[in-house]
């Protein structure tokens, strides 16, 4: 009888560590935070974005990326995206301004971090009987050499048994085209056995998505015409000479220029003028 309770002891305290079973949301939101302690989807009640006719000098990406949404949105077949590309040009903000436009269309937008890419899994299962259409996404993603997560994201993108399910559609960003460091894949081509092998192993992940969308950095002229549309559309009323001289010298203190630091550059110019954002 002692080793029969201690059995059960054993089994009851083996039930209390497993992770129970997410319970769906009402579906009340627009955006949810996947979270993994437990399982849950945690409503977002305010997105931080920007409107999508803010986001100059990525129009290729962004017509593209909200075709792609538009028809996934209305049933049709879409690609999964890879974004990738140039730090701060876009990429996350697109995302989430695609969204916004299609928001009342009743697409929902899921972020699933990069940590928690083994519990993509048991996502999908709950999203899978879902009466909606989600787009699930994930923030600068990336793999190193010994990392085995990506093969858990190859099974949910089109290789498991499953399937992706119908009304779910990925979208990742990453500074990566391949998901993984250059000099990682040079090193599994030189110390492999079958260097051809070893490479495409690591690669096919990034095949799998349909679409691949790429930002670089951007001339001064895009960097200015950033700056001229956040300011007509929060009224910071500022001579062009000022804005300009300003403008030049903050990304020369910065040492790049790109979609961000004209944000952050607008951002100082509308607390120095007291302008509201």
């Amino acid at each position: 009888m002692t080793e029969a309770r201690s059995l059960e002891r054993i089994a009851l305290a083996l039930e209390r560590l497993a992770p129970g079973a997410a319970v769906a949301p009402d579906w009340s939101a627009s955006a949810y935070l996947w979270d993994t302690d437990p399982d849950r989807l945690i409503p977002v009640e305010r997105i931080n974005r920007v409107p999508l006719h803010l986001l100059l000098g990525i129009d290729r990406a962004r017509d593209t990326l909200l075709a792609n949404t538009e028809r996934f949105a209305c049933g049709l077949p879409a690609n999964n995206a890879l974004l990738w590309g140039a730090r701060g040009m876009g990429k996350s903000s697109l995302v989430k301004a695609v969204h916004g436009e299609l928001e009342a269309s009743g697409l929902k937008l899921v972020e699933l971090q990069r940590e928690d890419i083994h519990s993509a899994g048991r996502l999908l299962g709950l999203l899978r009987d879902a009466p909606h259409r989600f787009v699930l996404y994930c923030d600068d993603l990336s793999f190193s050499h010994d990392d085995a997560a990506y093969k858990s994201l190859k099974a949910v993108l089109d290789g498991g048994i499953e399937g992706r399910p119908d009304n779910v559609l990925f979208y990742a960003t990453s500074n990566r085209r391949h998901l993984m460091p250059r000099d990682m894949i040079e090193n599994e081509r030189g110390s492999a056995i079958n260097p051809a092998e070893a490479v495409e192993e690591k690669v096919s992940l990034s095949d799998r998505f349909g679409l691949w969308l790429g930002f670089h950095a951007c001339d001064q002229d895009s960097f200015l015409a950033m700056i001229r549309g956040y300011c007509e559309a929060y009224g910071v009323d500022v001579a062009e000479e000022t804005l300009r001289a300003e403008a030049v010298e903050w990304y020369t203190t910065r040492g790049s220029r790109s979609g961000r630091v004209a944000w952050q550059f607008f951002c100082d110019l509308a607390g120095r003028t007291g302008v509201p954002i």
